[in-house]
């Protein structure tokens, strides 16, 4: 590669992720190939995707304000409602795709089946297309919500009903038929509350229990009238301003979730990845959801907890969560661990030791991840043009090790919580880092400045 062309770019998948990179590689001619298993762009986004990693349900609407999630450059609808269906995300991500050409540049219905780093740095990627390709630069953008996580290790015991992962679920009556059957959804997460207070309408299943092992604090999507992620507080405000004020917030507006018949949280506000729910606390506090512990064993179709109880069902929908994977890699280095974490990144983005493997959207953002990626390929751009130097690597292992406690070291253990930050905490950061880099680069090459 001449110091006159551009690098050559391999970009893996075309949800809000990819297309917001590749939109900003358009944006200053950087060569790319940009590859989606599906027929359109979307990924979870797309309801029912052809290829099988939408977590979408019928009912889905997005948890994280109209506010907080468009693109900088493209604005959402004025005449959204707060919080939009599915379908509208799905519509807008084409729009944004239409909008700025993007689409003619995807190579759709391909897969990326093995991606492989040669000893020079070059990737050779083979493609479902039958064709293998060799690029300078690996970028990865498959999303983190589309390959389902089973409870490790299996609980003992077999269950005799029917079990689904909540990413199977479309409807009450797909891929089965909840009507008066006896389910219990195992989760805390957002899909567990949201499939949960759908299932619990009363002309629909015959009982409706959710088990949770550690409790949870629900928080509402709206405070005050106003959507509760519009009324956040900036990412210059101390973390622990920020802490005290959501413990105080969720108490005072919440209460303890005990009192509407639910597992007590071992851990405050603060430690864990926040699930939000307009319906959950109203219909456990009608007595329409009943709240059970963390699962002890199977027998039959009875499910004993860990606090002794026990109960019969006829449906479990486990709402555990996702494996971060990368199933093209074919070298561990790149891959996530057994405990879900992913390789050890500088701004999520970079392997130190790999300069020419770029992660994307990598991140569980609060209180949006539809446009982190657009975020990151502010610095990516000009690090492919040699407008930005990264740090040397012992300065990127020591950030990382600063980034992780102050991201993710509140939180409690668990395969939930590998990739936590807050969005406004790392927009800034980042913001830095990219003068910073900028600067190393004309110190570097003085005469490209």
């Amino acid at each position: 590669m001449s110091a006159n062309t551009t690098p050559k770019c391999c970009v893996i998948g075309a949800g809000p992720s990819g297309i917001s990179t590749i939109k900003r590689l358009k944006e200053f001619n950087i060569t790319y190939d940009c590859f989606e298993a599906s027929d359109n762009v979307g990924g979870n986004w797309y309801y029912k995707n052809p290829n099988g990693m939408s977590a979408c349900y019928q009912s889905l609407h997005i948890d994280t304000s109209k506010f907080r999630m468009g693109f900088e450059e493209f604005p959402v609808p004025k005449d959204w409602p707060d919080f939009p269906h599915h379908s509208d995300i799905f519509g807008y991500l084409n729009d944004y795709t239409d909008h700025f050409g993007l689409r003619e540049t995807i190579t759709f219905n391909t897969k990326v089946e093995n991606a492989h780093r040669e000893d020079d740095g070059q990737w050779t990627v083979r493609t479902s297309d039958g064709h293998t390709r060799s690029y300078d630069f690996m970028i990865v953008a498959n999303g983190h919500h589309w390959s389902p996580r089973w409870p490790e290790p299996a609980y003992s015991g077999e269950f005799a009903g029917e079990q689904i992962h909540a990413h199977s679920y479309n409807t009450p009556f797909d891929p089965i038929d909840m009507r008066d059957k006896r389910v219990l959804v195992v989760g805390s997460g957002n899909s567990a509350m949201d499939i949960a207070s759908e299932l619990s309408m009363r002309f629909l299943t015959k009982e409706l229990h959710i088990s949770m092992r550690r409790g949870v604090w629900v928080f509402p999507k709206y405070i005050n009238g106003k959507p509760a992620d519009k009324v956040m507080l900036p990412g210059w405000v101390p973390k622990s301003i920020q802490n005290w004020l959501m413990e105080v917030t969720a108490k005072k507006v919440i209460g303890n979730p005990k009192d509407y018949g639910l597992p007590e949280p071992t851990y405050k506000v603060w430690q864990a990845h926040g699930t939000i729910s307009g319906e959950f606390l109203q219909r456990a506090g009608s007595g329409d959801i009943k709240g059970r512990t963390g699962i002890d064993r199977f027998e039959g179709d009875t499910v004993h907890f860990t606090d002794g109880t026990q109960s019969d069902f006829d449906v479990i929908i486990w709402c555990t969560g996702y494996k971060i994977d990368f199933p093209f890699f074919d070298q561990s280095q790149f891959k996530a661990d057994e405990k879900n974490n992913p390789p050890k990144l500088f701004k999520r983005l970079f392997i130190p030791e790999v300069p020419n493997l770029i992660y994307m959207g990598l991140a569980q953002s609060l209180p949006t991840l539809v446009n982190f990626a657009e975020q990151q390929s502010k610095l990516v751009a000009p690090y492919l043009l040699g407008e930005y130097a990264l740090p040397s690597a012992q300065a990127m292992r020591q950030a990382i090790v600063d980034d992780e406690k102050f991201y993710t070291g509140h939180y409690y253990e668990s395969p939930r919580h590998t990739i936590q930050l807050h969005f406004d905490h790392y927009a800034k950061r980042l913001d830095k880092e990219i003068a910073a880099g900028r600067i190393r680069a004309r110190k570097q090459n003085p005469k490209a400045a």
